[in-house]
């Protein structure tokens, strides 16, 4: 794949996925501002991964059947459909159809464009590359769609938060499906593989017959819980050591930024490094790190341990995209990077919960010490990993 061609895709998702975030901060304060409790905003947020949990299989199974071009156009079209209803309708159960329709639209679109980009490499060397760089664009995303909602919300209207600037708000969020469109539309797609002859009907279940697809799968969902009980407990430790609110964002922010850091590195080293060896050595950081988390008072010790954390679980995903794509067979990566999105939408789901409960039975730092012992244990599993 040419520079210029990963880039138009790049800022793609970019464009795309920052509807989906920006909208994520719009709909729940236009939500608070017009009386609604917390719990209903809470369901309203969730919907926007709901859809990516049930939509993922079939996306992929679509993307496989259809290439690249056509599940993208429509998911610009449900995303612009998403964003625009609520810029009519401005009430909260358009804003929960806005959020499932924004929310499928870009797990779907993810699907589709990690599917066109593994299948545009040509060796495994370009395969970490390729997706070292479009791995920076969800990190792109939740920063540009939230900021420029927020800007939009504050200085949009008459004055900031009225009805008129959120309106204003969402007609740029469904802009921006339209500028993927038209960034996106000139990729040149790879032909179809077509199916083995002879080939009995699959099923995406049946990818978890593979050891080796399983093993990985467990290994990406192993890091995937990792980010997030660092997202939620931390506030609660933060809290507990009596650091505010705004070092307590900083330390977070730390961590994202050196996530998307290592992104950019990664392809410079992807020839010397396998995936493997990335995978396991994130997951042996990451587990030392845990077990350091919770015997740290200072925010600079704890902001250096985001940020070793940020290094090590932003290296994991592009390594994982690249293996998924060798051991499986090339008519079925579709399914099985909806296997993959499925998998990590609903443990990020019910992810929190678990914590929320742990916490409250063994404390915050048993939480961290939990984790830390069952990546421990997981990094064995990592070891087997081969192609």
């Amino acid at each position: 794949m040419k520079g210029s061609e990963l880039l138009r895709v790049i800022g793609a998702q970019v464009c795309l996925h920052a509807t989906m975030a920006g909208m994520r901060l719009a709909t729940p304060l236009l939500a608070l501002q017009q009386g609604y409790s917390a719990a209903a905003v809470g369901v309203l947020i969730s919907l926007f991964a709901l859809t990516q949990v049930f939509l993922a299989l079939p996306a992929g199974r679509f993307a496989d059947r259809h290439g690249f071009k056509r599940p993208l156009w429509l998911s610009v079209i449900a995303a612009v459909v998403g964003a625009g209803l609520v810029v009519v309708f401005p009430v909260f159960p358009v804003m929960c159809l806005s959020a499932l329709l924004t929310g499928g639209a870009t797990g779907a679109t993810v699907i589709a464009l990690q599917r066109h980009v593994g299948r545009s490499a040509h060796d495994p060397t370009q395969l970490k590359r390729v997706f070292s760089w479009l791995a920076i664009a969800p990190a792109a995303a939740n920063f540009v769609g939230p900021f420029l909602a927020g800007m939009l919300i504050d200085h949009a209207g008459r004055v900031p938060a009225d009805m008129l600037a959120f309106r204003i708000c969402f007609v740029v969020m469904a802009a921006l499906p339209i500028v993927c469109w038209l960034l996106a539309r000139g990729a040149h797609e790879q032909p179809p593989t077509p199916p083995l002859a002879g080939a009995v009907p699959t099923r995406a279940w049946d990818l978890l017959r593979e050891p080796m697809f399983r093993r990985l799968l467990f290994v990406n969902w192993l890091q995937s819980s990792s980010w997030d009980v660092h997202a939620f407990v931390l506030p609660v430790l933060g809290h507990e050591r009596g650091i505010s609110a705004s070092v307590i964002g900083s330390i977070l922010g730390a961590f994202a930024v050196a996530a998307a850091v290592i992104r950019v590195v990664l392809p410079l080293i992807a020839s010397r490094a396998s995936e493997r060896s990335v995978i396991l050595s994130s997951t042996v950081v990451t587990a030392l790190m845990f077990a350091i988390y919770p015997l740290l008072d200072s925010a600079w010790a704890m902001g250096a341990c985001s940020v070793m954390l940020g290094f090590a679980l932003g290296a994991v995903q592009p390594m994982v995209m690249s293996m998924l794509h060798q051991i499986t067979p090339h008519t079925r990566h579709g399914e099985a990077l909806g296997l993959r999105l499925m998998t990590i939408n609903a443990s990020s789901v019910a992810m929190p919960m678990l914590f929320g409960s742990l916490g409250a039975l063994i404390g915050i730092a048993g939480v961290f010490w939990v984790v830390g012992g069952v990546l421990a244990l997981g990094a064995r599993a990592t070891w087997g990993l081969k192609i």
